[in-house]
């Protein structure tokens, strides 16, 4: 398995990628990634397509979702994997999850408006078209009316805390995130974690609550995590009795922390979170 490109997490136009599910699998073929996961923010609505054309290019497709969760009055994101993307009751709250970001959005555009920046929501739309309407839409507009020079200081400027854009929501919790995607037979993962800053104290707090809600992994290796940051989670989620999962986190060519292909291999002392998934060693024997 060392030599096979595995990536569990990526994200399409259904929420805050620019490929559709069909160009990203295909994007994720021409950088021979053998292994790949949608996890869109809160939607498994791209998975269908996703698969089709995954099992056309005879890549390995695994239905995956990114959860948004208030833990402790900060936001923080768990992704489901290997689930059946039939269950009903996950696909009811992520219904809900994504009406609550409809209406974060609406706010979101009347402060940034207050700011001088008209028809933000609208503007916005346009770049999700379908897709769940999420920040990186917002900065989007932002950038293109010339408001800020490009996306990362549409964030600084406008989305961040205490920024005119910038709307305090609650996701949903932890346990109960956990427990749909188990309930809909996959694993929770913790999602780059390394992008959370929570110092020495709280991650081992988050790492054991999330195990006693039932949680299974954690993003190891992360597009926008560096060596160290590595080191550290392996060593907290062997703690904790974690499993570990990869992924580069895409969301299109240009925006992206890290290319798809090109992560690094799991720690030797890691147990990944696929170890068990037996369609998957199948396959590829």
């Amino acid at each position: 398995m060392n030599n096979i490109v595995i990536d569990l997490h990526s994200h399409s136009t259904i929420s805050d990628g620019i490929l559709s599910p069909t160009e990203l699998v295909n994007h994720a073929h021409t950088k021979k990634v053998k292994v790949l996961a949608l996890t869109d923010h809160d939607d498994i609505a791209g998975l269908v397509e996703a698969k089709k054309e995954a099992q056309r290019l005879n890549m390995i497709f695994v239905n995956g979702v990114e959860i948004s969760v208030t833990w402790r009055k900060r936001t923080i994101h768990i992704v489901g994997l290997h689930f059946d993307s039939n269950d009903k009751n996950l696909d009811k709250n992520l219904s809900l999850i994504r009406s609550g970001r409809n209406e974060r959005a609406k706010k979101m555009a009347h402060g940034l408006g207050l700011a001088g920046i008209d028809n933000a929501f609208d503007g916005a739309k346009n770049y999700a078209q379908a897709g769940t309407l999420g920040r990186i839409h917002f900065a989007r507009y932002i950038v293109e009316r010339g408001f800020a020079k490009d996306i990362k200081s549409v964030f600084k400027k406008y989305l961040t805390q205490g920024k005119p854009g910038y709307v305090e929501h609650e996701w949903a919790q932890l346990k109960d995130a956990v427990k749909w995607i188990n309930d809909a037979g996959g694993v929770a993962v913790i999602a780059h974690p390394g992008r959370y800053d929570m110092g020495t104290k709280l991650y081992p707090s988050l790492f054991a609550e999330f195990q006693e809600c039932g949680g299974t992994g954690v993003e190891i290796i992360s597009g926008s995590q560096d060596l160290s940051q590595s080191k550290y989670f392996t060593n907290l989620a062997n703690e904790f009795g974690l499993l570990a999962s990869c992924g580069s986190d895409f969301h299109g060519p240009g925006i992206s922390f890290r290319e798809m292909g090109q992560n690094r291999p799991l720690p030797s002392d890691c147990i990944p979170v696929w170890h068990n998934w037996h369609e998957l060693h199948e396959s590829i024997q």
